[in-house]
This record gives structure tokens, C-alpha cells and sequence, in this order.
């Protein structure tokens, strides 16, 4: 063995490696800028949002896909004043039952199998079912406690669920099982966030459930952001997503700050090199950004292996030192290059903001990053590598 020490470190930090140069040392951290922040205070507040909207329901947070990306643990603290976590995975609910949470966790998708029923037993869960063979699963399942389930009806989205048409038969089978302690209905709404928006979902569903006892639950969060007016009274459940993480859910018709929305994630990073061009000078891979005149650009030190998105072109917005810039040329592995004209003081060391807030209280909103990508702010808040060190404020 032999200890190698970190040359870049601020302080001297010893990484132990064995004999075949793989280091065991678990305090060996590089020095590289990059950051991502979850806040706390941010996900408290637009919890709050959501029960703002329909107040006298009952709130499902989901926290599937790790919780967005920000991590189920780091995001505990600002989500544990919901009524319930919604997911879609045993290894999650297991994380946060090891978080001491006693309260309501429904899977999404339900039972892939019937063994999955003793999971759910043991861990205390709560399950969607959304076709006959999950409920020939429970019929065929020995249990001394009954499940709680969540019978799902296709409205309109086609994806999981029963046809309105053949969901009271599923109900009342379902409802005549020992095995079934409660059933609540629910669906999913496809076009809350847009022109098109709930009417029709919402009249088919009521048609094939108006006289079923049961909790309902119905709103997503753009359900339950644009049409709180139509729905506040129909759901005992609402089921905020994306809207809990600070991220609009009909964006670009209505963006973050006008629900009242807080950035929850901070992607951040400072410029690590300064190049002066000339005009007619090129950037990065492909030459795909030529300057027109003498600039200044900065290297920030993030790219697509830290989650930042490839699709990403010249014109992205990024703030140095607060200030809105854009971004030039290609993203690459490692790297991004950024037009610092509107900030001629920045150089080596300069804060830079990928997303979310900057320490002087601007705010990129995750939403016209993915924009310029062609994507939406679910993927980026997801895709966030794991390099990429995160701390909750």
C-alpha cells in the first residue's frame, strides 16, 4: 500500500491505495467546483403550494425516480409534511421506512408479481391495481392482512388503468375479496397542462364511479394547479409531482415563479479558464460557435457527464455571478464555454449557475434550460450524475 496525496486539495487529504491502485480511503474528494444543493425550505414551501390549492385533501408526494433526482434521503426533511409518499419500487419504500416514515406509501404501478404481495405486507404498503392479473394475484394470495388498494381507471391516457366501461366490474371483484381491505379510485389526467385540459377525462370518470364508495384521487400537479377550482372538492388525494420540486408543470404557458413555485435544486459550478477570441475564432467540438467579434469567453467546469444536457446549444442561459450570459458552442464531457460580456469582471473562480439560484437571489428557472435542450425540467432534475457531489441547505 501507499498513500497518494491530493495535490489540488486545499488541505492535504491522504487516499490509501491497496496494491492494485485501487484506493479504499473513503475522505479522498476531489477539488472540482461543481455542485448540486437541494433546499430543504423550497420543498416545504411548495408542498404548502399544493395544499394551498385543494385544502381539504390529503397530499401524495411522489418521490419516484429517487425523488426527481434529488435524492429520497436529502429530500426527506422538506416532504416529510405529506399525508403520503407515492413511488414506484420496493427499494424506495424501503429507504424510507428505514427513515422512520410510519405514514401511507402507495406504488404507483402496483404488483409486477404475486410474490410482491409479501413485500407489501411487510413493509406496510399501499398498491395501484390497474389489471385483472394484479387482481387475480390477490385472489390467489394467503394474507392475515388485508390490502389497501388503489383500483385505476384508463380515462384517457392509455397507458395503465381500466376502461370506464369495464371498471365497475373490476371494482366490485375486487371489492369482494378478503383480501382487500379498502378500495379508492383514481385516474390520470393527460392534458391538465394544456388547452385541451381535464373535461372529458374528469365526466368519464364520474360517469363510472358516481355512486362508488371510496377516496378519490385525481389531481397531478398540473391538474391541481390549473384546474384547483374544478377538482378541490373531487379528490380526498392529490398527487403533486414536479410541482413539489420547483419546476412548473405547464411551462412555458405559465412558468415556476407564477404558481408560486421555489427552485429546490441548484446545479452550480465556477469557471475554471478564461480564452480571449478574435473575430472569426471557433469553439469547442464542430466549430459549431464562430465569434463575429473580439470576446471573452469563460470554461465552466460541468458538461454532460454531470447530467448537464448535451442537446443544449449557443444561446442557453447561465448566470456568472448572478448575471444572466449564454452559453456558446458545443456542451461537452466535462465542460461548457460561456460569453462573458455582460460581466467583464468575471474570470478564473467566478460563480457560475447552471440552474436554480445564484448566491445573490437570481434565479434560472430549470425550465428554459430544458426548453433549450428540447426537453422538460423532470429530465435534467433526473439525469443528475451521480459524480456530481450534492448538500442540502
Amino acid at each position: 500500500m501507499f498513500i497518494a496525496w491530493g495535490r489540488w486539495a486545499q488541505t492535504p487529504i491522504a487516499c490509501i491505495f491497496n496494491d492494485t491502485f485501487n484506493w479504499t480511503s473513503n475522505n479522498c474528494n476531489m477539488s472540482r467546483p461543481i455542485q448540486a444543493t437541494i433546499y430543504s425550505a423550497a420543498l416545504r414551501h411548495n408542498l404548502a403550494r399544493a395544499r394551498q390549492s385543494a385544502p381539504d385533501a390529503k397530499v401524495w408526494v411522489i418521490v419516484k425516480a429517487n425523488a426527481y433526482g434529488h435524492g429520497i434521503e436529502r429530500a426527506f426533511d422538506g416532504l416529510k409534511g405529506a399525508d403520503g409518499f407515492a413511488l414506484l419500487d420496493f427499494d424506495e419504500a424501503a429507504r424510507l421506512r428505514a427513515l422512520d416514515w410510519r405514514g401511507p406509501i402507495l406504488l404507483l404501478e402496483g404488483c409486477f408479481e404475486a410474490r410482491d404481495l409479501e413485500i407489501c405486507s411487510r413493509l406496510g404498503l399501499w398498491h395501484v391495481v390497474h389489471c385483472n392479473e394484479q387482481i387475480d394475484m390477490l385472489a390467489a394470495h394467503k394474507t392475515q392482512q388485508p390490502h389497501r388498494v388503489f383500483l385505476k381507471m384508463n380515462s384517457g391516457m392509455n397507458r395503465l388503468g381500466f376502461k370506464p366501461e369495464r371498471y365497475r366490474a373490476a371494482w366490485t371483484r375486487l371489492n369482494a375479496l378478503p383480501q382487500v381491505d379498502e378500495v379508492s379510485l383514481m385516474t390520470h389526467f393527460s392534458d391538465a397542462d394544456s388547452a385541451k385540459g381535464i373535461d372529458a377525462q374528469l365526466a368519464a370518470f364520474e360517469t363510472a364511479t358516481h355512486d362508488l364508495p371510496g377516496e378519490r384521487s385525481l389531481s397531478n400537479s398540473a391538474a391541481n394547479l390549473r384546474h384547483s377550482v374544478v377538482l378541490a372538492a373531487k379528490s380526498d388525494w392529490i398527487r403533486p409531482g414536479i410541482a413539489v420540486y420547483g419546476s412548473s408543470p405547464d411551462f412555458p404557458d405559465h412558468s415556476a415563479g407564477h404558481w408560486g413555485l421555489q427552485p429546490t435544486m441548484t446545479l452550480s459550478s465556477k469557471i475554471i479558464g478564461v480564452q480571449n477570441l478574435e473575430a472569426g475564432d471557433s469553439v469547442g467540438y464542430g466549430s459549431s460557435f464562430t465569434a463575429s467579434n473580439a470576446m471573452r469567453i469563460g470554461i465552466v467546469a460541468c458538461g454532460y457527464a454531470d447530467g448537464y444536457p448535451r442537446h443544449c446549444t449557443t444561446g442557453t442561459p447561465v448566470l456568472v455571478t448572478g448575471v444572466r450570459c449564454r452559453m456558446v458552442g458545443r456542451v461537452s464531457m466535462d465542460m461548457v464555454t460561456v460569453d462573458l460580456t455582460p460581466v467583464p469582471g468575471a474570470g478564473m473562480g467566478s460563480d457560475v449557475t447552471l440552474w436554480g439560484s445564484a448566491s445573490n437571489g437570481a434565479v434560472l428557472p430549470i425550465d428554459e434550460v430544458a426548453r433549450a435542450a428540447g426537453t422538460v425540467g423532470y429530465e435534467l432534475m433526473c439525469a443528475l450524475a451521480q459524480r456530481v457531489p450534492t448538500v442540502v441547505d
